[in-house]
């Protein structure tokens, strides 16, 4: 698993280094230098290796080898052992075609990750990311957008396989929907409609937004990595349902955290821009008639309608109970479709930071309910 990653790694090293490898140390020209400034430079921060990209590894654990950097297990790879198996006694591969095809779907699902974020802190208004200056802070709103932009057609070039190719164009236009609606929820006419609708209705459009925007961080490595293996249409389906699953755990992980002070730090009770969280849907029934006029539940009021709320805390257990729930049902669906152990504990490692942290912000909760 640490060797996977360790590769992925390098195959990222050298991706960048293909981008950026003509930046020359003393500019010749007027040329390279706005060309160093204006390309290489936002393109080595939004992929390159900061102190930021901490937040996004895996420290290693109890008896792993010792040595190197921190790694961050990768989706692709676990669709590859699980499908082609692991290295033989003296490092063998069963198949070396299909790990370069998945070699390079892990570079272009990572790099459009990084794309994605570029270009959602644009349109979140996010000033940080990760702890550090994000792209569009650093480096302007326009080559931020330009970097994004530039990083997806990239990606898809590096990809190569057209079937992986169809894939990411897939998760790029699911997670570009997704953030539309999202989005949209900034609006008068949406937010309007939100507090007319009943629960029922504004669940459904809370759990489509995040399937899209959130399931797809998980849906993309996996579906890319299954698209160059030709896994089977049955267990695509099972690994789908079960990534749409862990994307809405991860959604409601997010939402519930801006209300507990131990995960959301100095960041608690700020996100009222909008009305996508599922803490605040889940409440829209008793906000009184005076505040059901368009314009009228947003910022400082919606703020003070949902802190004040008696149905506040029950609220949080409720939904971090649905989080727990997900997340297990993903993790029993993924297990079903594993071909040994190994595999399943390799699944396991991938997304045991964020199953770790929604167990933990459950427990949180209740320990504060008196549970």
């Amino acid at each position: 698993m640490r060797s996977d990653a360790a590769l992925l790694e390098d195959d990222l090293a050298a991706f960048l280094a293909s981008l950026t490898g003509a930046a020359a140390a003393a500019p010749e020209s007027v040329y390279e230098a706005a060309l160093g400034r204006s390309l290489y430079a936002p393109v080595a921060d939004a992929v390159g290796s900061k102190v930021g990209q901490q937040a996004l590894v895996r420290q290693p654990t109890a008896g792993a080898p010792a040595g190197g950097a921190p790694l961050r297990p990768s989706m692709v790879f676990w669709a590859y052992r699980n499908y082609r198996g692991f290295p033989g006694p003296a490092g063998e591969e069963a198949s070396a075609e299909d790990l370069a095809a998945v070699r390079r779907a892990a570079v272009a699902v990572r790099v459009l990750l990084k794309a994605a974020v570029a270009l959602d802190d644009v349109q979140d208004g996010s000033g940080i990311r990760y702890g550090e200056p994000a792209l569009h802070v650093a480096h302007g709103i326009p080559l931020a957008l330009n970097t994004g932009a530039l990083l997806i057609t990239a990606a898809l070039e590096h990809a190569a396989e057209p079937a992986v190719v169809r894939s990411l164009l897939r998760s790029v236009g699911r997670g570009l929907t997704g953030q539309a609606v999202d989005v949209s929820t900034r609006t008068a006419l949406t937010r309007a409609e939100l507090v007319a609708a009943p629960r029922a209705e504004r669940v459904a459009f809370w759990e489509s937004t995040a399937a899209l925007k959130t399931g797809t961080l998980f849906w993309m490595p996996l579906d890319a990595a299954v698209a160059a293996l030709g896994v089977v249409e049955d267990e695509r389906r099972i690994l789908d349902g079960a990534m749409r699953d862990l994307g809405l755990a991860s959604q409601l992980f997010n939402d519930l955290t801006d209300f507990v002070p131990e995960f959301a730090g100095r960041g608690t009770h700020e996100d009222f821009g909008q009305l996508s969280n599922r803490v605040f849907l889940e409440l829209l029934d008793s906000a009184p008639a005076d505040q059901r006029a368009p314009g009228e539940l947003v910022g400082a009021r919606l703020k003070e309608f949902v802190l004040g709320h008696p149905d506040l805390r029950p609220t949080l257990l409720v939904l971090a109970a649905e989080a727990v729930e997900l997340k297990r049902a993903a993790m029993e669906a993924v297990r079903g479709v594993c071909r040994s152990e190994r595999s399943a504990r390799y699944f396991d490692v991938t997304i045991e930071r964020k199953g770790h942290l929604i167990d933990r912000l459950h427990a949180t909760l209740l320990k504060g309910d008196g549970a």
